[in-house]
C-alpha cells in the first residue's frame, strides 16, 4: 500500500480543487500515462497524412491533463470540472475529419455529454445541500447523519442524477448510443483512449457514488446490477451483429462496461447481505484495468488495418492479417483476454465477477439477503422479491455466462475474417504488405502492451492481486479473507461453459445466420448486417423526442402559460387599478370634505344686507336720481320707475360669489401641490440617508 498524499488549491471555481494520490488513483494515472504514450507513438505514423495534425495533438494532450485531473480528484466537484473539460476536448477527436457522419456522431457525443453534465451538476447541488460536503472520503459518514434525519429519498434523487451523468460518459445502457457511432469515425488512437480510459472516468464516478453513498444499500445495488446486466448483454448482441471492425470493438466496450457495472452493483448487494464483497470489488477494478489495456491493443490493431486500407467493413478487409505474424499476435492476445479464455488477463477479472454472483446466490439461499432496513425501496414487494428469489439470480448468472460466450463469438468472427479467411480479389496485394504495413515505432507501441497481457493472466497472484490490493481501498471494501484459486475446477467450469456457448454461437449464428452467399454455390460467403435498420435507439427514440416531441410539448405548455399569465396579469392589473382608483377617489373626496369644513368652508348663498353692498347702493341711488330728473323734462311720462338698486346688488353678489369660488379652487389646488411636494421631499430624504 502507498501513503495517501493531498493537494488543495483553494478558491478555484468557488469551492476549490482538491487532489489526492492513493493506490487506486496511482494505478489509473499510470494506465493513462501508458495509454497516451502508446497512442501518441502510434499517432505519429497514423496521422502522417492528415493536414490538421496540430489540432489533433493539441486536444490530445489537453484531454490527457483533464483525464488525469478526473482520476486525481478527491471530491466530486473537482471531478465534475475536469470531467466537463475532458468531454469538450475529446469532442474534437470524434469530429476530427469533418465528414458528415463524423459531425453527426460528434453531435450525438456532445449532446450526451452536455445533458449528462447538466444532470450531474443538479445532483451535486442537491447532494451538497443535503450532506454539506462533496469530499469522497467524507460521504459515508455524512450519509449516516443525513439518513438519521429522514432524507433518504432526497439522497436517492441526488444519487440518481449522478448515476445518469457518470453513466452517460461510461456508456451504460440506455445512454450508450454515442459509443457505436463515435468510435468508428474517430482516429484509431483516439478510439483506443475513448474506449479504454475515458469511459473509465464515468465508472470512477459511479464507484465513488455507489460505494461512498450507497455502499450497504441493496436497492441501489439492484439498480446498478440491473443496468450492468442489460448493458452487458445488449453490447454483446450489437457487437455480434456488426460487420464493421471498429464498430464491433465499440459495442464490445459497451458490453465490458456492463461487466464492470455488474461487479459494482454486486458489491453493494453483498455488503447489504452482510457478506464479504471483496470478490465483486476486486473483479470490477481488475476488469477496469484489463479492459483499458485490451482496448488499447485491439483499437491500435484496427488502426493498423485502417491505416493501410482506409476501410473497416469485414468483407473489404478480410484476409489482411494473413502473413503478418506481429499483427496476428497482438490482436490474438487482445481477443483471448477479452473473451475470458483461461490464462488470459480477462479471465481473472471475469472469474472474480462470476464468483461474486455465486456468493450472492448462496446468501439468498441461506436467507441472508434480507434487507437490514425497512425504509425506502426495501418496502416495495417487487424489490424484496427480486432480492430474495434464488431463481432470478441464477438467471443472472446464466446471462453472465451467455454474454461471455457472445464475446468469444464476435471476437472469433473478427479474428477469422482478418487472419484466416482470404480476400476474393485483393489477397495478393494484402500479402505483399507484410513488411511495410506498419513502421517500427507503431509496431513497438502495439507489441509492448500486447506482450504484457498474457503475463498478467499467467501469474495473477503476483500482478493482478497486487493491483487489486492497491485499488481496493477506494471501494471501501473489506480485506480479502482468502486467496482466490483462479484455476480451480469450479472456476474453469464456468469459463468452459462460456467457451462452449461462444463456439456454438459462432458456428450456428455467425457462420450461418450472419453470412450468406452472393452468387452461386461456390461464391465467397459475405458477412451481412442483419440488425434491423429501424432498431436504432437514437433515431427511434432520442432524436424524435428531443427534436420533435419535446419542442412541441414545451411550446404548447409555454403558449398556454403565456395566455394564462397574460390574462392573469391583465386581470390583476385591472383589479389593482380599480382598487387604486377607488382609493384615490375616496381620498380626494375626503380631502375635499375636510377642506370645505375647515380651511375652505363655503358661505351660504342668501342675499346680504344692503349695508354690505355699498357699491351697488351708491351706484343705484345715482342712477335712480338721474331717472327722476329725466321725468321733469317736458313730454316725459310722469310714471315712477322702479329702483335699480336691487338688480345692482344681485349682480354685485354674483360677481363676489364667482370670485370666492375661483379663490377657493386655486388655494385648494395649491394646498394639494404642497402636500405632494412634501411627500416627494420626504421620500428623497429617506433614499438619501439609506444610501
Amino acid at each position: 500500500m502507498i501513503e495517501t498524499m493531498d493537494l488543495v488549491l483553494p478558491g478555484i471555481c468557488g469551492l476549490g480543487i482538491h487532489f489526492r494520490l492513493d493506490g487506486f488513483r496511482l494505478v489509473y494515472v499510470l494506465i493513462a500515462v501508458i495509454m497516451w504514450t502508446c497512442c501518441g507513438l502510434f499517432s505519429k505514423e497514423y496521422m502522417e497524412h492528415y493536414r490538421n495534425r496540430r489540432t489533433y495533438y493539441a486536444f490530445f494532450w489537453i484531454t490527457f491533463l483533464a483525464t488525469a485531473g478526473v482520476f486525481l480528484s478527491a471530491d466530486l466537484y473537482s471531478v465534475f470540472i475536469f470531467f466537463e473539460i475532458m468531454s469538450f476536448t475529446s469532442y474534437v477527436w470524434v469530429a476530427f475529419d469533418g465528414r458528415r457522419e463524423s459531425l453527426r456522431a460528434a453531435n450525438t457525443y456532445l449532446a450526451v455529454a452536455v445533458i449528462g453534465g447538466l444532470v450531474m451538476l443538479m445532483g451535486l447541488f442537491l447532494l451538497h445541500d443535503l450532506l454539506g460536503t462533496l469530499e469522497m472520503d467524507a460521504l459515508e459518514q455524512a450519509v449516516k447523519i443525513a439518513g438519521d434525519t429522514g432524507n433518504q429519498w432526497r439522497l436517492y434523487g441526488a444519487g440518481g442524477m449522478l448515476l445518469f451523468g457518470f453513466g452517460a460518459k461510461a456508456g451504460c445502457f440506455p445512454l450508450h448510443i454515442w459509443l457505436p457511432k463515435a468510435h468508428p469515425v474517430a482516429p484509431a488512437p483516439a478510439s483506443a483512449l475513448l474506449s479504454g480510459i475515458l469511459t473509465k472516468a464515468g465508472v470512477f464516478g459511479v464507484i465513488a457514488v455507489s460505494c461512498g453513498i450507497f455502499g450497504s444499500d441493496g436497492a441501489w445495488g439492484l439498480l446498478v446490477t440491473a443496468l450492468g446486466l442489460a448493458t452487458m448483454f445488449l453490447g454483446a448482441l450489437l457487437a455480434l451483429f456488426s460487420v464493421n471492425l471498429k464498430r464491433t470493438l465499440a459495442c464490445s466496450s459497451v458490453s465490458q462496461i456492463g461487466f464492470i457495472f455488474t461487479g459494482i452493483g454486486m458489491s453493494c448487494l453483498l455488503r447489504a447481505a452482510g457478506r464479504d464483497d471483496f470478490l465483486a470489488v476486486r473483479g470490477a477494478f481488475l476488469h477496469m484495468v484489463n479492459h483499458s489495456l485490451l482496448k488499447l491493443v485491439l483499437f491500435l490493431s484496427a488502426g493498423a488495418v485502417f491505416m493501410n486500407l482506409h476501410q473497416l467493413n469485414l468483407n473489404d478487409i478480410r484476409g489482411f492479417g494473413r502473413k503478418k505474424p506481429c499483427l496476428c499476435f497482438c490482436f490474438l492476445m487482445g481477443a483471448l483476454g477479452i473473451s475470458g479464455i483461461p490464462f488470459g488477463n480477462g479471465y481473472v477479472s471475469k472469474t472474480l465477477l462470476h464468483e461474486g454472483i455465486l456468493e450472492y446466490i448462496e446468501a439468498v439461499r441461506e436467507g441472508a439477503a434480507v434487507p437490514m432496513t425497512s425504509a425506502g425501496p426495501w418496502e416495495w414487494p417487487a424489490v424484496r422479491y427480486i432480492l430474495t428469489e434464488p431463481g432470478i439470480w441464477k438467471a443472472a448468472e446464466w446471462l453472465f455466462l451467455i454474454t461471455g460466450g457472445m464475446t468469444l463469438a464476435y471476437m472469433a468472427k473478427l479474428f477469422v475474417a482478418l487472419f484466416v479467411e482470404r480476400h476474393p480479389t485483393r489477397q495478393k496485394e494484402f500479402d505483399d504488405m507484410k513488411g511495410s504495413y506498419m513502421g517500427r515505432i507503431s509496431r513497438l507501441a502495439l507489441v509492448v502492451p500486447s506482450a504484457a497481457l498474457p503475463v498478467l493472466g499467467l501469474v495473477p497472484h503476483i500482478f493482478m492481486d497486487y493491483l487489486a490490493d492497491l485499488g481496493q481501498g477506494f471501494f471501501h471494501a473489506d480485506i480479502p479473507v482468502h486467496l482466490v484459486s483462479y484455476f480451480s475446477r469450479g472456476n474453469l467450469k464456468g469459463a468452459m461453459i462460456s467457451i462452449g456457448i461462444g463456439l456454438a454461437l459462432y458456428g450456428a449464428g455467425v457462420r450461418g445466420f450472419l453470412m450468406k452467399r452472393e452468387n452461386g454455390v461456390n461464391a465467397t460467403r459475405d458477412y451481412v448486417d442483419r440488425w434491423p435498420a429501424w432498431l436504432d435507439l437514437e433515431e427511434l427514440v432520442y432524436r424524435p423526442v428531443i427534436q420533435t416531441l419535446l419542442p412541441a410539448v414545451c411550446g404548447a405548455v409555454c403558449r398556454a402559460a403565456d395566455r394564462y399569465l397574460l390574462s392573469t396579469m391583465v386581470a390583476v392589473l385591472l383589479a389593482v387599478s380599480a382598487v387604486v382608483c377607488r382609493a384615490m377617489d375616496c381620498l380626494g373626496d375626503s380631502l375635499i370634505r375636510l377642506a370645505r369644513k375647515t380651511t375652505h368652508r363655503q358661505r351660504d348663498g342668501s342675499r346680504r344686507e344692503q349695508g354690505g353692498d355699498r357699491i351697488a347702493v351708491v351706484l343705484g341711488r345715482t342712477i335712480d336720481r338721474l331717472g327722476s330728473l329725466e321725468r321733469l323734462a317736458p313730454g316725459r311720462s310722469q310714471r315712477r320707475r322702479e329702483s335699480v338698486i336691487p338688480g345692482l346688488m344681485k349682480a354685485e353678489e354674483e360677481v363676489k360669489r364667482t370670485g370666492r369660488l375661483v379663490e377657493e379652487s386655486f388655494s385648494f389646488g395649491l394646498m394639494l401641490f404642497c402636500i405632494g411636494l412634501c411627500l416627494t421631499l420626504g421620500y428623497l430624504l429617506v433614499v438619501f440617508f439609506r444610501g
